[in-house]
């Protein structure tokens, strides 16, 4: 979707070194507008979850800057983290609460008072969790049953960002496909979303844009109209690969 408003989410030469000269992150830059899917895709080490880092500045960039509408992340974090939601691979609520009670608890931290148990049920029908689960302690919970609760909750949020780490990870085939029904449905009302992925089938089919990281680097950036009739998989192996030979070149000089 193309549009000429500020950028929501912003990444600007972001770059991040780590104190023992590993380059995690290195001026890497690209913008997410309102109504927009970015996916992320790369190997582990690539430096997705550290670009999420930065943006939720979880860690500090070494240089360049992560924006949420307009607001630089690292300079004025709390104001920032107004605006972005977050749901990571490992979704981090309480086993002893009931799925109900983890959302009650959540919203009421982030200063949402005035939800309803009626609306803690809606939200979780709407993320595809079962009704009978709702009362339910999350410590019986499957991955992609926790993976849906914390989704409930930064929806509830009503942020206009959302980042998500790997978030179809543990998640059978019907639970993948209404989580990219629930996706295109918040892209739909406005939201800006960046997702770091494994999964390429599922990057091409949401995506309206999908980057390639490695070795901390951007190193491809496409339009879904520009991967539309592309063979998504193969373009990955041709970019990873062909990088991986001119590192070896470059550590082997003839």
């Amino acid at each position: 979707m193309e549009n000429s408003s500020q950028p929501m989410l912003e990444s600007d030469n972001l770059t991040k070194v780590y104190e023992d000269g590993v380059k995690a992150v290195d001026k890497v830059s690209f913008q997410i507008y309102p109504g927009e899917v970015y996916a992320m895709l790369g190997g582990n080490g690539a430096g997705k979850t550290t670009t999420i880092n930065l943006f939720l500045n979880l860690i500090d960039p070494s240089e360049g800057e992560a924006r949420v509408d307009g607001i630089p992340t690292h300079r004025r974090p709390l104001e920032a983290k107004t605006r972005m939601a977050f749901v990571s691979e490992n979704v981090m609520l309480y086993p002893g609460f009931t799925a109900i009670q983890n959302l009650d608890y959540f919203a009421r931290l982030g200063g949402k008072t005035r939800y309803t148990r009626k609306d803690y049920k809606e939200v979780l029908l709407r993320v595809g969790l079962q009704e009978d689960a709702h009362n339910r302690r999350l410590k019986g919970f499957s991955k992609g049953m926790r993976q849906k609760s914390g989704i409930a909750i930064a929806i509830l949020k009503d942020a206009p960002a959302i980042l998500l780490d790997e978030p179809t990870s543990g998640l059978d085939p019907k639970a993948g496909r209404e989580f990219m029904n629930l996706l295109e449905n918040l892209r739909n009302e406005g939201k800006a979303i960046l997702m770091s992925t494994h999964d390429i089938f599922r990057a091409k089919e949401i995506a309206d844009t999908v980057g390639i990281m490695d070795g901390g680097r951007l190193i491809m950036q496409k339009k879904r109209e520009e991967l539309r009739d592309a063979d998504l998989e193969e373009l990955y192996v041709k970019y990873m690969g062909g990088l991986a030979e001119e590192q070896m070149k470059s550590d082997n000089p003839s």
